[in-house]
């Protein structure tokens, strides 16, 4: 917990680095929930985790990848038996389409390995920034931005950190607000609060380890002083 504190009334960026700071203390080794092995496991998981959770996905890829254990492997299935196999994630037939056209791409333009660039990843069907920020910091180590899914959107907004709805906009006023050694870890940071504390139904505004910052606390309806 932080030794000292500052007021809701501080410059926002020096709020936002103490809010930071403070979870990683909380959280230091916070990391992606999506189990993966290769950055083309992980892409493919990524793809697959929209609008689900990480535990259905980590049920679902290892059957998958044991079909199909390469890119062009999948990239050369019968789309209804990957749709059988993905159907658990949900909307399997636009992410049937995504995995297997990402997977055609990488063998056809990127030699059959995932391309490490923003701009060549943000080319392969079913991936935007935010897929694209998570390849490219848990597979290659590289920060370029901050992935914004549905935790950090709400979490910004509560914070006071972005009254953006879209997530580019959002992301480059968090972009602004924080130092880049903190871009990469910032997401999964923020996943673990907004699972665990800052939920979107009945916050633990009691037991948040930032409330003293959040312009939000204790005015969310149905926030709890504990869990």
């Amino acid at each position: 917990m932080a030794t000292h504190t500052i007021t809701k009334d501080s410059p926002d960026r020096e709020r936002a680095i103490e809010i930071c700071r403070r979870l990683g203390e909380l959280w230091p080794e916070a990391h992606i929930a999506l189990e993966w092995d290769t950055p083309w496991h992980l892409l493919v998981a990524v793809i697959l985790s929209a609008q689900t959770t990480d535990v259905g996905v980590n049920k679902v890829t290892p059957v998958l990848f044991e079909r199909y254990p390469e890119p062009a492997d999948l990239a050369a299935a019968d789309p209804s038996e990957v749709e059988a196999i993905v159907k658990p994630t949900g909307f399997y037939h636009n992410k049937t389409k995504s995995i297997m056209g990402a997977s055609r791409m990488i063998v056809t333009e990127f030699d059959g390995r995932v391309p490490d660039t923003m701009e060549e990843l943000m080319r392969l069907p079913g991936v935007a920034r935010k897929s694209a920020n998570i390849v490219l910091t848990s597979a290659f180590g590289k920060v370029e931005g901050i992935a914004v899914d549905t935790h950090v959107k709400r979490l910004a907004g509560r914070l006071g950190f972005s009254k953006a709805t879209d997530p580019d906009k959002i992301e480059r006023d968090l972009m602004a607000l924080l130092p880049q050694e903190w871009w990469g870890t910032f997401n999964f940071r923020f996943i673990n609060l907004g699972r665990n504390i800052c939920t979107a139904k009945r916050p633990i505004c009691g037991g948040c380890p930032v409330n003293d910052l959040c312009p939000s606390a204790f005015q969310v309806p149905g926030w709890r002083a504990e869990a």
